[in-house]
């Protein structure tokens, strides 16, 4: 029997986190009837637009009251359905902030 040595890696990874050149994406969540519902996937985020995907298709001009977690920091906003972009089985939403 072959004693096992430990993996090749072992001695060259760092236990630091390695930096990131990009912020992460917020978390936001749809407020509806006293609850908070998940059901955005952040693409992209600005100052006062996301880029959502979603399995729920939204009207254009619809507003959602929407609770934004971004790094630490928890805030509620109106959210406008601003536009629908992409292919129907990739649809991107444009979602404009109003704080």
């Amino acid at each position: 029997m072959r004693r096992r040595r430990g993996a090749w890696y072992r001695d060259g990874v760092s236990r630091r986190a390695a930096p990131s050149s990009e912020a992460s994406p917020p978390r936001v969540l749809v407020v509806e009837g006293g609850g908070r519902h998940e059901v955005f996937e952040v693409i992209s985020a600005s100052a006062n637009l996301l880029r959502v995907r979603s399995a729920y298709l939204f009207e254009l001009g619809e507003e959602l009251t929407v609770q934004i977690e971004r790094d630490g920091s928890v805030s509620e906003a109106t959210a406008r359905v601003r536009a629908h972009t992409g292919p129907d089985d990739a649809r991107i939403t444009e979602l404009e902030i109003a704080r």
